[in-house]
């Protein structure tokens, strides 16, 4: 609602759309056709999936799984294909999953803090934009180190929970046409020093690194959106695609892990 405080409150305000409650995970239903539009309001996801994918090993043996814990649509298949994996995403939203099958992911619904799979299933675990959004991401670790094999590769990414992370992921963000309001709940924006030590708990050595859109992908894709604001419900979003014709920008390495940082870690053997 405008003028709220965007830390707390009802302030998914999306035209045609019920408001919800940040961090609602119905909120994934209401745009559900949004996952595959490089212009829509998931497009900073497609670049995280393709850096993401930059961290997965190629398979070591034939029948090699990786867990895409919080899948969503689907995003990292494209960038897997020809590595080796067979892709198994769990996710919670049901329409999104429908969507990830129909790019080769084999679609699971189930709980990030309860995966509904067998102990050591797994030789990567991929948990993408994922953390932020759970109740509790220590449960959510926990399961994700549990089905990742001794030796297997965990690889994630996330929000930290800095003061700084808060204004440019929710406060400047969120003011920016095609970047929808009340996605994330800054309350559960997880510290990377408590990441890495639970993830040690658990037998996996993280090593994490800022990240962040390369500067000039960024600045184009934001002059788009500012030039698409008229051209669909929220800004850009309803340009029938017109966005596959450009390159998406690129996220890179970034000195400072107080906003949006990546971690990579093995389990031991």
């Amino acid at each position: 609602m405008a003028g709220e405080d965007p830390e707390v409150g009802d302030v998914q305000t999306r035209a045609g759309a019920p408001v919800r409650p940040r961090n609602d995970p119905r909120q994934y239903d209401d745009l559900a056709d949004e996952w595959w539009r490089p212009d829509g309001v998931f497009a900073m996801l497609h670049w995280l999936a393709a850096a993401r994918a930059g961290l997965v090993p190629a398979a070591t043996r034939p029948d090699a799984v990786l867990v895409d814990v919080g899948c969503g649509a689907g995003l990292l298949a494209p960038h897997l294909a020809g590595r080796g994996y067979r892709h198994v995403g769990v996710d919670l939203t049901r329409s999104a999953l429908a969507q990830a099958a129909g790019h080769g992911v084999v679609a699971v619904n189930g709980d990030a803090a309860a995966l509904p799979l067998a102990d050591r299933c797994a030789d990567v675990v991929a948990a993408g934009e994922l953390l932020e959004h759970v109740p509790d991401w220590r449960a959510a670790v926990a399961e994700a180190c549990r089905v990742l094999r001794p030796g297997g590769t965990l690889v994630l990414d996330t929000l930290n929970d800095t003061v700084l992370s808060r204004l440019v992921a929710v406060r400047l963000a969120e003011r920016v046409r095609g970047v929808p309001r009340g996605i994330h709940d800054p309350r559960l924006f997880v510290d990377a020093r408590a990441l890495v030590a639970e993830c040690a708990r658990h037998g996996v050595a993280l090593r994490v690194r800022g990240i962040r859109p390369a500067v000039p992908g960024l600045l184009r894709w934001l002059v788009h959106q500012a030039a698409a604001s008229g051209s669909g419900p929220i800004g850009g979003a309803g340009d029938g695609g017109a966005g596959r014709g450009r390159r998406a920008p690129r996220i890179v390495p970034t000195w400072s892990t107080a906003v949006l940082y990546q971690g990579r870690g093995v389990k031991r053997g």
